[in-house]
């Protein structure tokens, strides 16, 4: 007798893949949007990720911040919480995509004004990307145990909410306060923290999308009745 595999549900899936194409946009962003225009440049970058509005690749940078704008809006949580943070990221990454920051050199009044705009919801997008990884990723429902793989999964929630931290942290003392511009050869101290930060927020995504570290699920068992029939149970 032939049998089917476990039936899944499709909107699980659905979700899950949600959450997944957050986190591979968020990793592949920063990498995107420079490597070309790297090559084309002879190993040159812009300072910053946002500055790449400014380049040929645009289109890409303002179509990926929409892209995780709209997954944040469709990846609803459990409660209430959930809900606020993810409209609120959502909102969040469309400001940083339609409000872009002043140019290295020549910026007008209007543009600088606007940078700034840009850098507020910038700071507000990542931190709420830290309060998913550090509070809401973390939550388990009161009815279930916490296993094995979830205690691990909320580890690396928390090592990537401390790196979106610390980035931030690091950008704000080493180009505000200590003016560094540069860390290592052409690579700006903007463009390097940024690039942190996405790549831990893409973790974490993927890790939820059960990318990493998923649970394992046992499958129904089977009982074969006298007549030869297999009945399978939860």
């Amino acid at each position: 007798m032939l049998l089917a595999p476990g039936a899944k549900d499709p909107i699980v899936l659905s979700y899950l893949a949600l959450r997944k194409a957050v986190g591979a946009v968020a990793l592949g962003l920063p990498f995107a949007l420079s490597v070309p225009l790297w090559i084309l440049r002879h190993h040159l970058t812009e300072s910053s990720i946002s500055g790449y509005y400014y380049t040929g690749m645009r289109n890409l940078f303002v179509g990926g911040l929409c892209a995780i704008g709209m997954f944040m809006l469709c990846c609803r949580g459990y409660d209430r919480k959930d809900e606020i943070a993810g409209v609120f990221s959502a909102f969040c990454a469309l400001g940083v995509a339609f409000f872009p920051t002043a140019p290295d050199s020549g910026a007008t009044p209007r543009q600088s004004h606007i940078g700034i705009a840009h850098y507020i919801f910038a700071i507000l997008l990542f931190s709420t990307l830290a309060y998913f990884c550090l509070v809401l990723f973390k939550m388990s429902a009161a009815n279930k145990t916490m296993t094995r793989k979830k205690v691990q999964r909320n580890r690396v929630y928390t090592i990537c909410g401390y790196v979106i931290i610390a980035s931030i942290s690091l950008i704000a003392i080493l180009k505000l306060l200590l003016k560094i511009d540069h860390l290592v050869g052409n690579v700006g101290t903007v463009f390097f923290f940024e690039t942190t930060a996405l790549l831990a927020f893409g973790t974490a995504w993927l890790t939820k999308g059960e990318t990493f570290l998923k649970d394992e699920r046992p499958g129904p068992s089977r009982t074969v009745t006298t007549d030869g029939h297999v009945l399978l149970t939860a």
